[in-house]
């Protein structure tokens, strides 16, 4: 990555695919001028809540980022500066450790802020060390489409193994939490340690997804009684019918944070806001291939706890039968972590229908935007029966690497 502050912004509009862009804006080291976000809004212009966190998080983790925006916030000009992870004195105090607070205004789920993250930390210069606090910080998996912590720690940090990045990794949920009312609130509390950093990803060649051989997950009951994720364990294993004999659910019952209501003069005052329960599947293959499913109560409550394990088995099934090797939440990591990786052609097996997805196709027109070759796709040549209508997507690396490591 290089800083690039002479080059001048890629110009984009509206804010779908924004945090993605900054990603890719702070590994290339290309600075970018959105404009037109949420123009049209008459009542909430500009960037949301999670947007601008988002950018606050990235200047902690950054050195020389520097950041502009209109004053109703629907233009940012972004210039990115060096990943320097949570070394002391670039926005991290005490042992190294970043304190980012999520308020109790933002409605996605803490994932949001932990894939981007990851994808940033292998490039940092010193061990990414952050923790999530604050009334805002959801765990489990939201009506936005926030995947669930549980499903990052067992889906998505695992692909990182396939390009050399696996030591040093570690993602603890310190206290759960659900959507409070509105969707809002959460209370929880999370924290990401990533110290493996490489010079260069390695080439990947992963083209045989296998069959699947177990299924586990996790259920999680915040604040209710613990007989939710009895019921919704039971509702997965009816529902899987003989697919896989080996499956493991555990369950995690904890009680819900209390979320403090801001007055100074009593701070044990608040209200307990992440009540509800929550389930994460995870079907691994004969050969590693991760197909994952996340299913969380509303705020509301009005769903059994039967009908969320239905739900979260049949999505399982849904995205085992999507196919490929690599699932549709895992898919943009890994495709570039791919793009960034050392000059040389990588091959990965994806689904029909994750590559022909509205987020990997804006990933690859981002991508060539931002300098990186076009991808390359063909039909699986297997006879497999359940490869057939794969497709093969070949990405040469681009070869940007971390200036801050000096060995690979």
């Amino acid at each position: 990555m290089s800083t690039g502050t002479s080059q001048p912004p890629l110009k984009f509009t509206g804010h779908k695919s924004l945090v993605q862009r900054l990603v890719l804006s702070t590994l290339t080291g290309r600075p970018i001028r959105v404009s037109n976000i949420r123009s049209s809004s008459h009542t909430s212009p500009g960037l949301a809540y999670h947007e601008t966190n988002f950018i606050r998080l990235l200047d902690s983790v950054t050195n020389g980022s520097v950041i502009d925006f209109s004053y109703t916030g629907s233009t940012i000009v972004y210039r990115p500066g060096l990943i320097t992870g949570s070394a002391k004195g670039y926005g991290a105090s005490g042992e190294g450790v970043i304190r980012h607070e999520i308020e109790k205004d933002c409605v996605r789920g803490i994932s949001y802020f932990l894939v981007p993250l990851c994808m940033l930390a292998p490039f940092a210069k010193a061990p990414v060390n952050v923790l999530f606090t604050g009334s805002g910080v959801i765990t489990s998996s939201t009506e936005a489409g926030d995947i669930s912590v549980d499903t990052v720690r067992t889906a998505i940090l695992p692909l990182y193994a396939h390009f050399g990045i696996q030591n040093k990794i570690e993602l603890r949920i310190l206290k759960r939490s659900c959507a409070g009312p509105g969707g809002k609130g959460g209370g929880g509390e999370v924290q990401l340690v990533f110290g493996h950093q490489v010079r260069l990803p390695k080439t990947i060649h992963i083209l045989n997804p296998g069959r699947v051989k177990k299924v586990q997950g996790v259920a999680s009951a915040v604040g209710v009684h613990r007989s939710n994720n009895e019921r919704m364990i039971r509702a997965v294993r009816e529902s899987r019918g003989p697919m896989v004999p080996d499956t493991y659910i555990y369950s995690d019952v904890s009680p819900a944070p209390t979320v403090t209501n801001g007055d100074k003069s009593n701070p044990n005052s608040g209200r307990k806001l992440g009540k509800g329960f929550g389930i994460s599947l995870v079907a691994e293959t004969n050969n590693g291939t991760l197909y994952s499913a996340d299913m969380a109560s509303p705020p509301g409550g009005e769903v059994p706890a039967e009908e969320i394990g239905k739900r979260c088995a049949l999505q399982l099934l849904e995205s085992i039968a999507q196919g490929g090797c690599i699932s549709n939440i895992g898919a943009p990591t890994a495709l570039t972590l791919m793009a960034m990786g050392s000059e040389d052609v990588g091959r990965l097996e994806l689904g029909r229908d994750v590559f022909a997805s509205e987020p990997i196709l804006s990933l690859a027109r981002d991508l060539r935007t931002f300098g990186a070759s076009q991808w390359a796709a063909r039909d699986s040549n297997a006879t497999e029966e359940h490869r057939q209508g794969n497709i093969v997507v070949s990405v040469i690396g681009r070869g940007i690497g971390n200036v801050g490591r000096k060995i690979a």
